[in-house]
């Protein structure tokens, strides 16, 4: 029988359909999505891409209203970001987390033209999770946080808050590839306060469980 062995975070960009991370459903053999509802259903693995580490989800039923993908104006450095997501499932809060912080970097490691790097805490389980602006719209896709460890070992020094997003340019275009025309919004005018950019979050974002 399947068991779980890792988690992450989902969010929905269509009806029936999850955007997550690739290395989220990684060689799972079985997909769970819980909603905000409290609902359980399967979720099955419709398209990844590895290299932009995005994948899409189909799922039976309502999963929650459409997350909005922002159209412009173009993310600057500096703007402040929400992540809303799971990390550390069975550690920390079994209901969802929000964190806020700023876009520190147009690129991502190694100058990785397809992220962004922020500030805004990122944990295991974050993964696949939306990043929104404070318009409430969707301008990256939380991907991963520094080995912190790692670089620590090779610098001497333990770098603070830097973890990456997946531009929502990249997801918009891996999901025009798969046929679909995600929503849309300019950010202008008066910006959320962050409780209700998380208000905007909570109903569209899934837990997710990979089984093997």
């Amino acid at each position: 029988m399947p068991r779980q062995v890792s988690s992450g975070t989902g969010f929905v960009i269509g009806r029936g359909r999850l955007m997550t991370n690739h290395h989220v459903v990684r060689d799972c053999t079985e997909m769970r999505a819980r909603t905000a509802t409290g609902q359980e259903m399967p979720a099955r693995v419709l398209a990844t891409d590895a290299q932009r580490d995005l994948a899409l989800l189909a799922v039976e039923g309502e999963a929650g209203p459409v997350l909005r993908f922002r159209r412009g104006p173009e993310v600057r450095r500096g703007e402040g970001v929400v992540t809303y997501g799971f990390p550390l499932a069975g550690l920390l809060s079994a209901g969802p987390t929000l964190t806020t912080g700023a876009v520190s970097a147009l690129s991502g490691l190694r100058d990785d033209p397809r992220s962004f790097q922020i500030s805004a805490p990122v944990q295991p389980g974050n993964s696949g999770g939306p990043l929104l602006d404070l318009g409430g719209h969707i301008v990256g896709v939380v991907v991963s946080k520094l080995n912190a460890q790692r670089i620590a070992q090779a610098t001497g020094d333990i770098p603070q808050n830097v973890n990456f997003a997946v531009k929502g340019s990249e997801a918009l275009a891996f999901l025009r590839e798969q046929g679909m025309q995600p929503e849309l919004a300019e950010t202008q005018g008066t910006l959320l306060s962050v409780a209700e950019v998380g208000e905007i979050a909570h109903p569209s974002t899934v837990f997710l469980r990979c089984l093997r």
